[in-house]
């Protein structure tokens, strides 16, 4: 028994003698190893080190070459989900200028080299009067004595005007200015003032001014030079019409915005939001909401070269691939999208050019 014991203890006592002795190799190992990579580490840092600067412009190279690419391989999903203002919804390629519809040879209006984007001053030249000033720069008489503070229409060689971008008041904001309370001042529309497409704000949303900016008032009158009541257009009652091969009017309400080269339709206005019917028959190419500031919107396609956009509704009353006949309900009118109060905004376009729809309407 005793001797039983005694072979067990020894047993025990070798088999500790071996894990101690393994313990040790191992460790001896692992500190070999790492060592020689610490060893390894300090020549290829040492390497670096003389070498550096060697391959700094191959890196930033090789850098920037990647990023450009990332950059064109996601910038097509990015335009997809973020597209920009500028893209056109017609998806045509339109011309900078307005052509009569009754008119084979008509005259552009309006040209690229005409757009201004703010106040200029113009030195008055030898022969120069108040209207051909006016008419050279394509502003109204009574925009340029506004702006200057003419009290009379007489002018000298050598004096400097001041002209606007377009016919109408220019406004420098104060504190509680907003889009509205400027536009009753000057007797227009708000939506003419945030259609004008050089007129910035804080905030797109809210249409927020900064104290101090300068902000164009496209077609605005001076308090002084209202008179006490203005008439507006009213237009003719859009009912259901037989089909003639003439436009009719979409609705019924007050025209507050016209066709200029910044605003490529017209606005109707009317408090109650009134029905908005098709202006010819064809076909609904578009009926949803739009990423360009037309909000719930329409388009028909009528088939001969024409086209109708109607813009800013609050209910579509057809769909995509719908056919629809002169006078049909499509819609009803209401203040969606870009817009600062109930109104349709019309737009029609003939092959890629856009027309004044007062031209086409009947």
């Amino acid at each position: 028994m005793q001797d039983y014991y005694k072979k067990l203890t020894e047993l025990a006592n070798e088999i500790k003698l071996f894990y101690s002795e393994l313990f040790i190799f191992i460790v001896r190992k692992l500190h070999l190893s790492f060592w020689r990579f610490e060893k390894g580490k300090g020549f290829m840092v040492e390497a670096l080190y003389r070498q550096r600067g060697k391959f700094a412009r191959r890196l930033v190279h090789t850098g920037m070459a990647t990023l450009a690419g990332l950059g064109m391989i996601i910038a097509p999903i990015v335009a997809k989900e973020f597209p920009g203002r500028s893209i056109n919804p017609w998806e045509v390629n339109t011309q900078p200028m307005v052509l009569s519809a009754f008119a084979e040879n008509a005259e552009m209006q309006t040209t690229i080299s005409d757009v201004r984007d703010k106040i200029i001053e113009y030195k008055v030249q030898s022969g120069d009067t108040l209207s051909t000033v006016a008419e050279k720069f394509g502003v109204s008489l009574e925009t340029i004595r506004w702006q200057n503070s003419l009290t009379k229409d007489t002018i000298k060689e050598g004096q400097i005007l001041e002209i606007l971008p377009v016919t109408g008041i220019s406004h420098k904001v104060k504190k509680g200015d907003t889009v509205y309370s400027i536009a009753k001042i000057y007797d227009t529309s708000a939506q003419a003032v945030v259609d004008f497409p050089f007129n910035t704000f804080s905030n797109d949303e809210t249409f927020e001014l900064a104290i101090g900016q300068v902000i164009i008032i496209p077609d605005g009158v001076m308090p002084q030079a209202q008179p006490t009541t203005r008439i507006r257009q009213i237009t003719p009652n859009a009912g259901t019409v037989v089909a003639s091969g003439n436009f009719v009017w979409p609705t019924s309400g007050s025209i507050t915005q016209r066709f200029v080269w910044y605003h490529k339709g017209i606005d109707i206005a009317n408090s109650s939001g009134s029905n908005i019917l098709a202006a010819d028959s064809g076909t609904v190419v578009t009926s949803g909401w739009s990423p360009f500031g037309y909000g719930n919107h329409v388009i028909i396609d009528h088939g001969n070269g024409y086209r109708t956009l109607y813009g800013h509704m609050q209910a579509l009353y057809v769909t995509v691939g719908q056919t629809v006949n002169r006078g049909d309900r499509i819609g009803k009118m209401g203040s969606t999208g870009r817009s600062t109060g109930t109104h349709l905004h019309f737009e029609v376009i003939s092959n890629g050019v856009y027309l004044n729809p007062l031209n086409v309407l009947k």
